[in-house]
Order: structure tokens, then sequence, then C-alpha cells
């Protein structure tokens, strides 16, 4: 501790021994500042103060009826960008300040020193936003800042209508596109409809349905027509069992006829009709079923050959036989007329089994036509919904309901300058000539060091200090010491007057 005091001490006596070199360059330095203080030009701030009121009646109104727009965002957004070069050289134009410019050099330099200087803060929470503008004329300050407070107006309605617009545009181009895909569509599904008419599926009733109904028709015609060939027969051996000779003259020849045999066929003959409506020829039914058919047949034919018919000299001339004649002819007609019916039925079922195959890629057609033009009748119909939903959120960002701007503090010309603070300058000023004197004290004592105690001695030198001779002063040299130090000091308090006095004026004037 007794170290740090004595170096304290030793430092203290090395800066009074350089004292006028230090108060000479405390004077220089104080006297330029101050000079350079005074001289500096008095800039003026202006500021206005914005509230923008987002709140508004419309929102719940229409937030069912379409997308309303972030104006929080777009407020927070045109807050940051209202300083963007655009807008800037805008503010230039409308304050006449490019008049100042004479080349190009000196607006970019202009437009750095006004971004420079515009400063805007703004609370979140309140949407007051603060626009201010340092300058050092007061009226050009006032304007820069309303200047500004138009561009950030008007950005809250400027092209939010050519933006809507351009939104609309991009949906009708789109809804011309699928108003051809869907006109494509409809012509396609209504050639496909034309071409297959009544085979599509909601123009008649199931394919199967239908055939099992024919087949139904064509087996019970089947077995009508057996009915009447069996009748004709039965009236055949009748004539011609009772008659010499058939209507040619040829001898009479009676019909063979076992009803058992007859019926065992007709089932065989059905069975096999009803297999090949439902199967191929290869098909293991019907091969047993013609088997088992030709057996029947060759039986029948082996049975008529050992049948003997029966004479009878007068059954042609009997009126019997004349009926049986006339029956006959009847028989014929019905045999006739049942072998068309089952022609025509069969050819439905043809045309039936061929339709039905027919069917499934025809629907399969059918319904991927329908689900083409279905996806583009949604589509189509959600770009008409999307382009009114535009128009209505294009109408309502633009609406002035949506976002009020109420100006709380307009801009006002500055009476006073806001800069330089001179009072906290010339106290800096004074500061560091100061600290500069005493700093040029302590580099002089440290390049022409002297030993102030004979501690400092010894421990500079490493030898022990044996006495030290006192300095003795006349009374001449005494008289002379004071008045440097009175002189010194007076030096001093006059540098202290000088900065009391410019401070005084500095509040007079401002």
């Amino acid at each position: 501790m007794d170290d740090v005091v004595s170096q304290i001490a030793s430092l203290l006596k090395g800066v009074w021994k350089y004292r006028w070199p230090a108060a000479a360059v405390a004077w220089i330095v104080a006297i330029a500042g101050w000079v350079t203080v005074f001289t500096l030009p008095d800039t003026y701030q202006s500021s206005a103060r914005v509230f923008v009121d987002t709140q508004s009646i419309l929102k719940p109104l229409l937030a069912s009826m379409t997308s309303l727009p972030n104006v929080e965002q777009q407020v927070s957004i045109m807050s940051r960008t209202l300083l963007s070069r655009p807008n800037v050289e805008r503010v230039i134009r409308m304050v006449d300040l490019d008049l100042k410019a004479n080349s190009a050099k000196d607006r970019e330099a202009l437009i750095d020193d006004l971004s420079k200087k515009i400063k805007i803060a703004g609370t979140l929470q309140n949407d007051i936003y603060t626009i201010s503008y340092t300058g050092d004329n007061p009226r050009v300050t006032k304007d820069v800042v309303q200047a500004l407070l138009t561009i950030f107006v008007e950005g809250g309605f400027g092209d939010k209508k050519q933006d809507s617009s351009k939104a609309i545009q991009f949906i009708d181009e789109q809804i011309k596109a699928y108003d051809q895909k869907l006109a494509t569509a409809e012509n396609a599904l209504k050639e496909f409809k034309l071409k297959h008419l009544g085979m599509l599926p909601s123009q008649g009733s199931d394919y199967g349905s239908k055939l099992m109904e024919v087949t139904d028709n064509l087996s019970r015609a089947r077995l009508e027509l057996a009915e009447a060939e069996q009748a004709r027969e039965a009236i055949k051996r009748q004539i011609y069992g009772t008659s010499t000779a058939d209507p040619k003259g040829n001898p009479a020849v009676a019909a063979f006829s076992d009803p058992e045999l007859d019926e065992r066929i007709h089932a065989a003959q059905k069975n096999l009709d009803n297999f090949q409506l439902q199967y191929t020829d290869s098909h293991p039914d019907v091969i047993a079923t013609k088997r088992l058919l030709s057996q029947l047949q060759a039986r029948r034919e082996e049975a008529s050959k050992h049948w003997k018919p029966s004479a009878d000299p007068g059954a042609n001339a009997s009126p019997m036989l004349q009926q049986l004649k006339v029956s006959l002819s009847a028989a014929e007609a019905q045999v006739a007329s049942m072998r068309v019916r089952v022609q025509e039925y069969a050819n439905r079922a043809a045309q039936l089994k061929a339709m039905s195959i027919a069917a499934p890629e025809i629907e399969t057609q059918l319904a991927q036509l329908n689900r083409d033009y279905q996806v583009n009748r949604e589509n189509y119909d959600k770009l008409v919904a999307s382009r009114e939903a535009a128009k209505l959120s294009g109408d309502v960002t633009a609406s002035t309901e949506m976002m009020t701007f109420r100006v709380i503090d307009p801009p006002t010309t500055p009476l006073k300058p806001a800069g330089p603070n001179r009072l906290l300058l010339l106290s800096g000023v004074l500061a560091g000539g100061l600290a500069a004197g005493i700093g040029l004290a302590l580099l002089l004592n440290v390049l022409r060091p002297t030993f102030m105690s004979e501690h400092a001695l010894q421990q500079s030198t490493g030898l022990p200090v044996l006495g030290a001779v006192s300095m003795t002063w006349s009374d001449q040299q005494a008289i002379d010491r004071k008045k440097k130090a009175y002189a010194f000091a007076a030096s001093l308090v006059v540098l202290i007057l000088i900065y009391g006095a410019a401070m005084a004026k500095i509040q007079l004037k401002f």
C-alpha cells in the first residue's frame, strides 16, 4: 500500500513539474474545440405520430364470405418499406430537394443522407407510428415529414386494387381454359351416348335379367313348338294310320309314335338348348346332353323300324279323315308360327348375350367420360366462386373501413434546433483538454524521468541511498514560485470561466 501511495505521489510531482506544457495543451484543445462547437451548423427535427386503426366491423361480417386481408401485417410491411429507394426518391421530388442535385453522384449522396436521417418507430401493440427527420432547414424538415406521412397513408390503399385485378385476371384466364375443356368433354359425352344409344346403363334394365327372361321365353316357345310338332305328328299318324296312300298318292306310311320316348327326347333337346346359351360346345354338360339326345333318337329310329301301321281301305273317304286333314293343315300352320317365334327368341337371346358382354366396357368408358367431365365441372365452379370472392376481397381491401389512419401529432416547423447538443459538447471539450494536458505531462515525465524521492531512486537503481541533500530556496525564489503557482491556478480559473461563459451564452441563445 505504501508503494502505491509513493508511486502516485511521484506521478503527481512529475505532472506538477510539467504543469505549464499541460496547461498550454489544455488551453489549445479547449479553445479549438469550443470554436468548432460554436461553428457547427444547427440541426432541426420534425416528427409526426399516426395511429393506424385496424379493428373494423367488416371483419366479423365478411369472415365467412371471403378471405380478409391481414391488415396488421400490411401496416407492418408498409412501415418497414417506407424508406425504400422509390419512396425516398418520391420524397425528394415532393420537397424539391432534387433541385440541389446537379449530377448523379450528388443525387445518390442526397438519397443516402436522407435515408440515414429519417427515423421510423412504431409500437405493434398500439399501432402508433412515429416518423421523424433531422435536417438543417426547419421548413424542409417539416415538408419531408409531411411527405413521408402522405406516402405512408397512401400506401395503405394504393396498389391493392391493382393486386386484386391481377388475381381476377388470372382466374378469368383459367375459367376460359376450363370452359373449353367442359365444352370438349360435353361433346365427347354426347357423341358417346348417341353412338351407344340403348346400351347405356341409365337407358335400360340389367342385361342379365333381360337375357334370363328371353331364355325363358325361348324355352317356352321351344316347348310349345315341340308340343305343336307332337300334335301334328299325332294327326299324321291318325291320317296315315287309316289311309292306304299319303296325300301325294304314295302308299300310306303311318308315323311311329312313342309318347314316353318322345317326351324324353323333347326334355333332352330343351336342356341342350339351355346349356348352349350358357356354355360352349366343349362344356361337359353340353357334350353329355348331346350324347343322351343321340342315344334317345337312335332308340326311336330302331323302334320305328319294327312298327307296322294299320291300314283302313276306306279311311280316305271317311269324313273323319277329311276333318283330320283340316286339323293337320292347322297344325302345320301352328308349327310354322312357333318356329318363327323360336327363331326370334333365339336371335334376341344371342343379341342380348353379345350386348351383355359389351356392356361392361361401355359402362367403363361412360364412367371415365363422366369422371373427366365432373372434375372439370368442379374446378370450373370453384374458379367461378374464387373469382367472386377475389372481387369481394379486392373491394374490401381497398375500402377505407378496413384501415383507418388518424394523425395524432401532425408535423410542425421546428422553432428551436434539436442539435447539436452544444452543452454536452462544450463539457466534453473541456474534459478532453484537461485530459490531453495531463496526458502530455505524464508523457514528458516518462521521457524525461526525475527522481522525486529517495525511495524512487533506491527502487530504480537497487542501491542503498546513504543520504539526501535538501533544496533551500531564497526569499526571492520562494516569491517567484508562489507567483508561478498563482499564475497556473489563474490560467485554470480563466479556462473554467470561459467554459462557463460559453455555457451561459448557449443557454441564452437556445
